[in-house]
């Protein structure tokens, strides 16, 4: 579950930045052939649109940092409760790097 609001904060933030670099590149587009006060009306809407994609990031980045400790949290407790499982996980992972750098 954890994961797929991941993925879908992730499919968010994409659409957002690539929506953003599209209104960008028509903007500047647009203040190519403009002078004076209608330069300036694109160049507050880009501006703008930077902002919102700024507080987007930031939203994205501490809900992301909130899982993140909720995830690390979880792990130290379940260490904590069975330590030998931990143990054999880690041992178990170990291998399998070790499998896989010795194929090449």
């Amino acid at each position: 579950m954890a994961s797929n609001s991941a993925k879908h904060a992730q499919d968010v933030l994409m659409a957002d930045f690539q929506a953003l670099v599209r209104d960008t590149e028509k903007l500047l587009a647009d203040t190519a052939n403009l002078a004076g006060d209608q330069a300036q009306v694109l160049r507050e809407q880009m501006h703008e649109r930077l902002a919102q994609a700024r507080e987007a990031l930031e939203v994205t980045q501490e809900s992301l940092r909130e899982r993140s400790q909720e995830a690390l949290g979880s792990a130290e407790q379940y260490v904590q409760e069975k330590p030998w499982h931990a143990i054999g996980i880690a041992a178990g992972v170990g291998l399998l790097i070790g499998l896989l750098a010795n194929r090449r």
